[in-house]
């Protein structure tokens, strides 16, 4: 029987396989890069309360992740990747951890909380948060964090106003990491499906430091709103003005958009779906009142979600959550009767890990014909095909063997091959031949002496390879800078525009392609190519 304090120890080897293996691996998204901008700016223009976006206010996101993005991005001047990534990678540790730790309250077994943990571990979504610079992950840690000390609060007669405070304390830091996103999203699904299952008891007592929980929650994460509305009014005004109609208007998705939600859990797919079956899988759990809760806790999550008319995948992040401890109650289920099921139960046990198994397999034979492989991604190549085929022998082998335990954890396995060893080849597919960088247009920049202008731009990825910000210039303005030599960088398709400065000549000219991926693949994008001339007034 492995014991507790085994279980966390691996639990932290396998985050740290996941979460903080080849953090700079992929390149920097858009999302990345307005959230990169805003942090450089903090310490390279002092903007650390009123942030900015290419040096204009951006006032939608609260600032506590990009005040730990900024000071470990400036560890390195702000060229390391893993170093702007790591605090979202810690965020997903604390998240994790906060999510392992709470699950024993409800009466399930440490093992099985330990494997909830794993499947909220490798669920796709809160990988790709968990290694990228978006400020979800940072605002459901926190979030989950609050959770746990509200349950304390909420059974507990003892210390009532200690774990209020604390409970304040991480729910206001949630609120200052994306706003009341997490309120909405995790706590409040979270209160309304303990308050049916569980019952609140003892409330009188409690009123008192619960209202000291809200007030100190609030404080801690409105402050900050309040200041930038008497610092910046007008700008503060504008900005709330175009997120609040985005609600109705931006990314309008009918109520169902998010009902295939399970889906982002990626390799755990189907035996989420299953565990979903909420029927079927009832009476064969060992405890039916906290799968009946981690049930509506998904449920009322999703459902709550699906009210706000602008929807987005990366907005189910945390349903994720309460679903990783609900599809633990059907992992633990197999793990204990998987012998003894019927045939029409198994088939699709088979069938979900039997798939993964043969993607493994096929791995060595695909990446050979499909990867550009040379040098040192050789070594990677072969790692990972040992990993994965050793991960698929070993989940075929204890698929015919009836052992759902080691297919589980082989399946852990498999996530933390590819992450590992899996994620630097992705280099191979990057092979734009025309590629070219904006940082070396600054080095240009800085050598000739002149100022960069953007014409209708504001590509965020641009301005972050830049290393500055740059100065825009309005499309169909006539507006020219009244100064001796500047640069400009305009689309291709406008970069006629170039003659309506009619009293320069250009003396410098080139192409800049940020695409990492080949022309005739796809996800090449044409926003990220401009044309730059260097021009000079004539005398």
């Amino acid at each position: 029987m492995i014991t507790k304090e085994r279980h966390s120890y691996y639990l932290l080897i396998i985050i740290g396989l996941i979460f903080f293996v080849n953090l700079d691996a992929i390149y920097v998204n858009i999302m990345e890069a307005r959230n990169f901008i805003t942090a450089r700016e903090m310490v390279n223009l002092n903007n650390w309360l009123l942030t900015t976006l290419n040096d204009v206010p951006r006032y939608q996101k609260p600032p506590l992740p990009t005040w730990l993005t900024a000071l470990f991005g400036n560890l390195a001047n702000f060229k390391s990747l893993i170093l702007l990534r790591l605090p979202a990678a810690l965020c997903s540790l604390l998240l994790i951890f906060g999510f392992y730790k709470i699950l024993p309250k409800f009466k399930i077994s440490t093992e099985q909380s330990f494997q909830a943990a794993l499947i909220l571990a490798t669920s796709f979504y809160i990988i790709f948060s968990g290694r990228n610079g978006q400020w979800d992950i940072f605002t459901h840690a926190f979030m989950m964090i609050c959770i746990y000390y509200l349950w304390k609060f909420f059974n507990n007669d003892n210390k009532l106003y200690v774990h209020a405070i604390l409970a304040a304390l991480f729910f206001g830091f949630s609120f200052l990491s994306k706003g009341p996103v997490s309120l909405y999203a995790l706590l409040l699904p979270f209160i309304i499906s303990y308050g049916i299952v569980y019952k609140y008891q003892n409330f009188k007592k409690r009123w008192l430091p619960l209202i000291s929980f809200l007030l100190i929650g609030l404080l801690i994460g409105g402050w900050w709103f309040i200041y930038v509305r008497l610092a910046d009014p007008a700008a503060f005004l504008k900005i709330a003005e175009k997120e609040t109609t985005n609600w109705g208007n931006y990314n309008i998705r009918p109520w169902y958009y998010y009902w295939s939600f399970f889906t982002q859990s990626g390799i755990w797919t189907i035996p989420s779906l299953v565990a979903l079956l909420y029927p079927y899988l009832k009476n064969k759990v060992t405890n039916k009142k906290a799968y009946l809760f981690s049930f509506l806790w998904t449920i009322i999550s999703v459902i709550l979600l699906s009210v706000i008319p602008e929807k987005k995948s990366r907005y189910l992040l945390p349903v994720l959550i309460p679903m990783a401890f609900n599809t633990s109650f059907y992992v633990e289920y197999l793990i204990r009767k998987f012998k003894e099921l019927p045939s029409k139960e198994k088939w699709v046990v088979y069938f979900n890990h039997g798939l993964i198994a043969l993607i493994g397999l096929a791995f060595p034979i695909a990446g050979y014909f499909v990867l550009d492989i040379e040098g040192v991604y050789w070594i990677y190549f072969l790692l990972t095909s040992v990993g994965l085929v050793v991960a698929a022998l070993v989940m075929f082998l204890n698929l015919k063997k009836q052992i759902y335990t080691k297919v589980f954890y082989a399946t852990i396995g498999f996530v933390c091959i590819i992450i590992s060893f899996g994620l630097p080849l992705v280099d191979t597919l990057l092979n734009n031949p025309k590629f070219h960088n904006f940082n070396e247009l600054h080095a240009f920049a800085e050598k000739e002496n002149f100022k960069l202008y953007d014409y209708g731009g504001k590509t965020p990825e641009i301005i972050w390879e830049y290393g500055e910000p740059i100065s825009t210039i309005q499309k169909d303005s006539l507006y020219t800078p009244n100064i001796e030599r500047f640069g400009i960088i305009m689309a291709e398709k406008d970069s006629s525009i170039v003659e309506k400065f009619t009293n320069y000549k250009i003396i410098a000219s080139d192409r800049y392609d940020l695409n990492y991926v080949n022309p005739e693949k796809g996800g090449y994008k044409s926003r990220l190519i401009r044309k730059f001339y260097l021009l000079q007034k004539e005398n």
